[in-house]
């Protein structure tokens, strides 16, 4: 391939999907993976685009809510470009309303989704759940239409293929950038802790998940949110379980008794799943940054290079966003970064 017009550093879902974005505008690029393609939080298991609260709305859940809204057909044509599925459903959520307090917090919300959605989607209290539903102490339930789910490792395989076809290029194990073209950093915890050292603060780090998958088939069921538990059904006949949130810990690629109590927290919101066996399990480190919002921008004092990182626990959801904004910005100078989504946003004051 000739010099490329961007260098994307990681092959995670915040790299591939910039990537994407650049070529699908005409641009060379060349993603490059130091291990390989979703080697880190991008190669999980959940796969959970779901929407803020529609309450006390924030540049952020603007962003995310834009995204999400453009994700079915952003999605749609990485599929048709490289011909890969990226287990792409928008299928809803539901949420057991536990107590008379959460019903009326719930129909409270549902006007804010009026307000701030625009018709785009439903925030609802319903009484008629479906067959794959947790149980509900008042015998209702929170929908949400917003909510869709993918499979982070068929997304990771669909967006390859789409740059691919594009005549870009992604190269696992790969080298350091050649050339004077600018160059994106999105290498997750590595990048964050990189970025520290450079600016001399912490920027963010590193917090540890743990998931696993069922086989059992509930492929246009809408996914589950039971107690701060992630239920999620996928189009390849799994049910994923997710996720913890550590901030300490030994190993980070291990599994262990905190994942076996998800699966059992999920046996008893969804009984359904009581005979459905294990068939994977995934550990391991997603980058936070320290403002909690996606890190997004240029690199401070480094002319040419550019940040796209800390998109924890909504890294998909935000994806098709992220990647349209980080195009604009490094290809043709325009600046929509929010304001709390800059690197500036993370340090200390």
């Amino acid at each position: 391939m000739a010099r490329a017009d961007l260098t994307v550093m990681g092959a995670g879902v915040f790299g591939l999907a910039c990537a994407w974005a650049a070529a699908r505008r005409g641009a060379r690029v060349r993603v490059l993976e130091r291990d390989r393609i979703g080697a880190g939080a991008s190669g999980g298991l959940v796969g959970a685009l779901a929407p803020h609260v529609p309450e006390q709305w924030n540049p952020k859940k603007q962003f995310q809510f834009e995204s999400l809204v453009m994700a079915e057909g952003w999605w749609a044509e990485i599929e048709k470009a490289g011909g890969h599925s990226p287990g792409y459903a928008r299928l809803g959520r539901l949420q057991p309303l536990p107590d008379p307090t959460a019903v009326t917090q719930a129909l409270a919300r549902s006007e804010g989704a009026v307000k701030y959605w625009g018709g785009m989607a439903e925030w609802r209290v319903t009484e008629t759940p479906g067959d794959f539903s947790p149980e509900s102490p008042t015998g209702l339930w929170l929908w949400d239409s917003l909510s869709a789910r993918l499979h982070p490792r068929m997304a990771a395989t669909a967006l390859v293929a789409a740059i691919r076809a594009k005549g870009s290029e992604v190269v696992e194990r790969g080298a350091e950038p050649e050339g004077a073209g600018p160059i994106l950093w999105a290498t997750g915890v590595a990048g964050l802790a990189a970025l520290s050292k450079d600016l001399g603060q912490e920027v963010g780090g590193a917090v540890k998940g743990q998931a696993l998958s069922l086989r059992y088939d509930a492929a246009v069921a809408p996914q589950l949110f039971v107690d701060g538990l992630h239920i999620v059904p996928h189009s390849d006949g799994t049910v994923a379980i997710g996720s913890t949130s550590e901030r300490s810990w030994t190993d980070p690629s291990a599994t262990d008794d905190q994942l076996a109590l998800l699966h059992r927290q999920a046996i008893a919101a969804c009984p359904a799943l009581k005979d459905a066996p294990v068939v994977d399990r995934w550990a391991g480190l997603r980058p936070r940054a320290r403002s909690r919002a996606p890190m997004l921008g240029e690199w401070p004092g480094r002319p040419g290079e550019f940040i796209a990182n800390g998109g924890f626990k909504i890294g998909f959801g935000m994806a098709p966003k992220v990647a349209e904004v980080m195009a604009d910005l490094i290809l043709d100078g325009r600046d929509t970064v929010p304001d709390d989504f800059r690197v500036e946003a993370s340090l200390k004051r």
